[in-house]
């Protein structure tokens, strides 16, 4: 299963690497992109659930890294206004252009 990284840089302009264990994230999140702080949270969520899913179906057993990826992201989200912008600023690997 491709493993993925994606970067977000926050309202105060501190950055997060972020890990999911499925390249599902491309289709919650896209590169450039600014979103508000909870509707990032909402899709990243959503994603990283949808990932951790895929390792079940697998593996049999869920990925507790993409819980800790969550739990991190909610935990940096909570010192942001929900309204406040954040950019995703890279998605390792891309996906390739067709």
């Amino acid at each position: 299963m491709p493993e993925m990284t994606f970067e977000v840089r926050w309202p105060d302009g501190s950055t997060q690497r972020c890990y999911s264990p499925s390249l599902v994230m491309h289709d919650y999140l896209c590169t450039g992109t600014h979103y508000t702080v909870g509707e990032f949270v909402d899709r990243s969520t959503r994603g990283l659930a949808e990932a951790s899913e895929r390792v079940r179906a697998k593996f049999g057993f869920a990925c507790t890294s993409a819980a800790d990826t969550t739990e991190r992201i909610a935990g940096a989200a909570a010192r942001f206004p929900q309204q406040a912008l954040i950019q995703i600023t890279g998605m390792h690997p891309a996906l390739e252009q067709s």
